[in-house]
């Protein structure tokens, strides 16, 4: 609740309103919360808006309402194939205008006259001018698309674009009536012998065409694999990358380089050299060490960079570069400042993209901007390796690939974006029964109102980069889609408050990039929100998440298998639970009780699991699925029965779960106290599994005929 004296004046709650700022929300207790005045106004100077008195208030509710009527054209209109839509058109009044658009050359080009509607609207005093707004159709029978309209008047010439996305994104023709199932893996954990010491792209190959070919998967589905800092310590979370848009180089094969191959003696040993302290983890049960492989890796690929490349080869990279523009550019400049940076502050204009310093590391750091950029080529090629192997391999869907929320607050996307993402607030969580402080995971929303400003560009050149290689696209909390929980700096992470986003263009330019890369869309759709957000999703082909411990009926029972929803991902588990094995043992209570993190006694919280537990047994002998003393083995196996009796259209099977695995990838609530995204793949004794035993190994081999019956 907002304190005495902190209640907004009906002015604020307008101009909040006028940016999508909500002024209260629903508590996970049910209770309806005001927001306070001052988170309002701290929320709005993160949006750019000076809210900072009565007086502000007033000139900023103006300017904002003045906004359109001071454009020629809306900067972006996104618009649903088939169905009406209107565009504003800004000209002084009683001057004529005349409106057209060139098509998108990817739906076949050419050029469109708009025709004006019949609808008058009152002038308005602009700045001193009169100024009158036209109204045009856009025609219901354009492509699908990315189109630039044109205004040409007089005094006016002023452009903008007119996105045409699908109504629904059509699933594939197994979906539609069947179903495939897949293995959920974080890719760093899963390693070979050639590995260096992380999971890597080779081992995805692999992975992906062994787990067609052995156990008749239809898809893999992997952590995050955008890209980490360049130098100095890697952040281990995969939700908090640099940058969503480019790859992490830290999972290139050197051996698979085509250069590689043709080093000289002499540099062949010194890449040999090289992985001798990374390759010796492959087998280590103990945590991930990124920054060790990272160091090898790096030193490796400088070498496999100078070797000369074939004309064709060079060809290619020119070609990616220029596909790539200046996004890729930007980012290889960013990891080259890093580099230069290393250990010691950044100058203060080094931060600003367009100062003269950074001007000059363009031209002083060329031969690194190229390497970085050549790292994103390479990673390129060997993903579109991996998609290919899995298809290849009898993979329906392939690989699917996972969007994190959003950035690290001091990468390479803040760096280079702008205003598109904002500086004074970070995206969160209100508190809930399990974090009753509220959540702040340190990253920069996208402002709205620049995202529209922009044309959702920043938005589209990420989705199409990792569209490139996938059969499919999970996109973390999608609810972020929708809204957002912004925490202003230096506030709690529950003093904070919903800023709504353009759902309709997100999830649009969302649909249109996944139909035309031709992958599933599912939705990581847990959590607290409106009812009507599924429904809508699922009216725009956007597949949700069933959990099978989330799942419950409205008596608070675990939900019968048959009232799932059919377009969903439904497992058993998730990478923020332990393994199912470690869950049934109740390990998620230890290891919170270990790391201090239980609000409640510890002998109530063990009653409460193993009520849960015993619970969920009960369903399994209530449908003959397992017997009166079943085995840790036979559990796994009956649960994922379970989940194959729902009608959902995914079924997810954690590859920590076939392994019989019992720790967990990732401990909520912790930082340094556990080793969270850095345990690799192991069996349930703690030995480390490689590639070259998984497919040979009892429990996965026994879990994928499970699946294939049905």
């Amino acid at each position: 609740m907002a304190d005495q004296g902190d209640e907004p004046s009906q002015a604020l709650l307008r101009l909040a309103a006028a940016y999508g700022v909500v002024p209260d929300f629903w508590g996970f207790d049910g209770s309806h919360r005001q927001v306070a005045a001052s988170t309002l106004v701290a929320v709005l100077d993160a949006l750019g808006v000076d809210a900072s008195s009565p007086e502000r208030v007033d000139v900023s509710i103006a300017h904002v309402e003045d906004m359109p009527w001071r454009r020629a054209l809306p900067p972006v209109v996104v618009v649903r194939q088939g169905r009406n839509a209107h565009v504003a058109v800004h000209v002084p009044h009683g001057e004529p205008v005349t409106v057209s658009l060139e098509l998108d050359a990817e739906a076949g080009g050419g050029r469109r006259d708009l025709v004006q509607a019949d609808v008058f609207v009152e002038p308005r005093s602009v700045d001193g001018r009169l100024i009158g707004r036209a109204t045009f159709t856009i025609p219901t029978d354009l492509p699908l698309g990315w189109h630039v309209m044109e205004a040409t008047g007089p005094s006016v010439t002023a452009r903008s674009v007119v996105v045409v996305t699908p109504t629904t994104l059509e699933l594939p023709e197994q979906l539609r009536t069947g179903r495939a199932w897949g293995f959920m893996a974080q890719l760093y954990s899963v390693r070979s012998r050639g590995s260096w010491g992380v999971g890597d792209f080779a081992d995805l190959a692999e992975l992906g065409w062994l787990s067609a070919r052995e156990c008749g998967a239809d898809f893999l589905l992997v952590n995050p694999l955008h890209s980490a800092e360049p130098a100095g310590p890697m952040t281990p979370s995969p939700y908090l990358p640099t940058t969503r848009r480019f790859v992490s180089p830290l999972y290139i094969r050197v051996e698979d380089v085509r250069e590689t191959a043709y080093l000289s003696a002499a540099d062949r040993a010194l890449v040999e050299w090289a992985a001798e302290p990374a390759m010796s983890l492959d087998t280590d049960a103990g945590p991930i060490d990124r920054d060790v492989a990272w160091t090898a890796k790096r030193s490796a690929l400088e070498i496999v960079f100078t070797a000369p490349r074939s004309a064709a080869r060079q060809a290619a990279f020119d070609g990616f570069r220029r596909e790539q523009g200046e996004g890729l550019e930007d980012f290889a400049l960013w990891c080259a400042l890093t580099e230069r940076y290393e250990g010691t502050p950044w100058p203060a204009a080094a931060n600003d993209i367009s100062s003269d310093l950074v001007d000059r590391a363009r031209v002083e750091l060329a031969g690194r901007v190229d390497f970085h950029c050549w790292l994103q080529w390479v990673a390129d090629s060997q993903l579109a390796d991996a998609q290919r192997a899995a298809v290849e391999g009898g993979m329906s869907i392939g690989i699917m690939h996972d969007l994190a929320v959003g950035v690290h607050p001091e990468g390479a996307d803040v760096w280079a974006l702008g205003d598109v993402l904002a500086r004074g607030a970070t995206v969160g969580a209100p508190p809930d029964m399990y974090n009753q402080q509220g959540q702040n995971w340190s990253q920069p929303p996208w402002r709205p109102d620049e995202l529209a400003r922009v044309a959702y560009r920043p938005y589209r050149d990420m989705l199409r980069t990792v569209l490139r290689h996938a059969g499919a696209i999970r996109i973390d909390h999608v609810i972020g889609l929708f809204r957002l929980w912004w925490i202003p700096q230096g506030a709690g992470a529950g003093e904070g408050a919903y800023v709504r986003y353009d759902h309709e263009a997100l999830i649009g330019i969302l649909a249109l990039e996944a139909h035309r890369a031709g992958a599933v869309v599912i939705g990581e759709d847990l959590g607290v929100f409106e009812p009507w957000v599924r429904d809508y999703l699922t009216e725009r082909g956007v597949l949700g998440t069933s959990i099978l411990w989330f799942e419950k009926d409205q008596n608070g029972r675990p939900l019968a298998p048959e009232h799932y929803r059919r377009l969903a991902l439904a497992s058993v588990t998730t990478h923020d639970l332990p393994p199912t094995a470690g869950y049934l043992a109740e390990e998620h209570v230890a290891l919170r009780e270990r790391l201090g993190l239980l609000t409640e006694p510890v002998a109530h919280v063990r009653a409460e699991a193993r009520a849960e537990r015993e619970e969920m047994v009960a369903v399994l002998r209530g449908r003959g699925l397992v017997g009166a003393d079943p085995s840790e083995r036979e559990l796994v196996e009956a649960l994922h029965r379970l989940i194959l009796a729902t009608p959902a259209a995914l079924i997810g099977v954690s590859l920590a779960d076939a392994v019989g695995e019992r720790r967990a990838q990732n401990q909520p609530g912790t930082d340094q106290e556990y080793p969270n995204w850095k345990v690799p793949l192991a069996n349930g004794s703690g030995q480390v599994v490689l590639i070259e035993e998984l497919f040979s190994n009892p429990r996965l081999r026994s879990l994928a005929a499970t699946l294939n019956r049905g």
